[in-house]
């Protein structure tokens, strides 16, 4: 039977959102537990001017969950969660991005599925929370979301992310390093969950444990998701290397989306943006691989 003494440490890195880690925090203050465990918050601030210290003290002169405040100086998502790790506990971690927020039994519902099932880890939904009213074709192309699944489904490694998770930290005994530093502008996350799933740890869905990601107008642009999945389809290829298949999938599927683009562009907008999306997907992979980046920096 779960009881008290198990401990979850919410893992959370930061780079100049002071305001959005504000409410991340205040939102964590208001978690139930049940009495089931309890918890405490490392914040990985990962700019050497340490801009987030002045939000982490002014939390903790109000409330009385512990905090653990800690800084990576070198600019790198990978080296902030692993820096994060280090500062974590001995039983359960859970990470969050600083630009999102939990409901009240977030961790409750990731805690007591992982025990009912004995998982390695549990990962939840991030659904979209709209700073201002998005364009229709966010909306009906539903850009904004994610893929959700029934609660006990069993996630594949590349359904994975570290937006809304929670494992066993006994699980990284003997992996080195969690979160590989090459992957420093996105994807250290599928890496790491593909390495798991290598060595035998399942990972499963919750559908009640949800957060909340802020979706701001910068990311309501074009330009915004066309960077995004050249940026992506490059770690795609970094993470998977140059496979044969991959790459003539990707071979057959630009031409086919650039044909099809003018007649959905008629269709429907959001259709248009949505191959248009997967059509950089694929080019920032053949970009890469023949040593092209078009897009060297994550935006947030």
């Amino acid at each position: 039977m779960p009881n008290a003494t198990q401990h979850i440490s919410v893992c959370i890195c930061t780079y100049k959102r002071t305001v959005l880690l504000r409410r991340l925090l205040e939102e964590l203050g208001k978690q139930e537990t049940g009495g089931l465990f309890t918890f405490s918050i490392v914040v990985v601030d990962n700019d050497h001017l340490e801009s987030a210290r002045r939000i982490v003290t002014e939390f903790l002169a109000i409330s009385p969950i512990r905090i653990t405040y800690c800084v990576e100086p070198r600019q790198n998502i990978a080296l902030a969660r692993n820096k994060a790790i280090e500062n974590a506990g001995k039983d359960f971690i859970a990470f969050i991005d600083d630009d999102e927020f939990p409901t009240e039994k977030w961790l409750w519902s990731l805690f007591t599925l992982c025990l009912a099932h004995n998982a390695a880890g549990v990962l939840g939904p991030v659904r979209p929370h709209f700073s201002h009213p998005p364009p229709s074709w966010i909306v009906k192309g539903k850009l904004a979301e994610r893929s959700t699944y029934d609660t006990g489904h069993v996630m594949d490694w590349r359904q994975s992310r570290t937006g809304n998770v929670l494992f066993r930290k006994e699980i990284l005994v003997g992996c080195g390093e969690v979160f590989r530093p090459q992957f420093g502008t996105g994807g250290e996350d599928v890496d790491f969950f593909k390495r798991m799933a290598k060595s035998g740890y399942v990972f499963i869905w919750c559908n009640e444990a949800d957060v909340y990601e802020l979706v701001p107008e910068s990311r309501c642009t074009r330009m915004y998701h066309i960077r995004r999945a050249l940026l992506r389809g490059r770690n795609s290829l970094q993470r998977e290397g140059p496979k044969v298949l991959s790459i003539a999938k990707s071979l057959i599927a630009i031409p086919a989306y650039a044909f099809a683009l003018p007649i959905l562009f008629v269709v429907g907008h959001h259709h248009f943006m949505k191959y248009l999306i997967k059509l950089c997907d694929h080019a920032g992979k053949l970009f890469a691989l023949i040593g092209v980046h078009p897009v060297k920096v994550r935006e947030s």
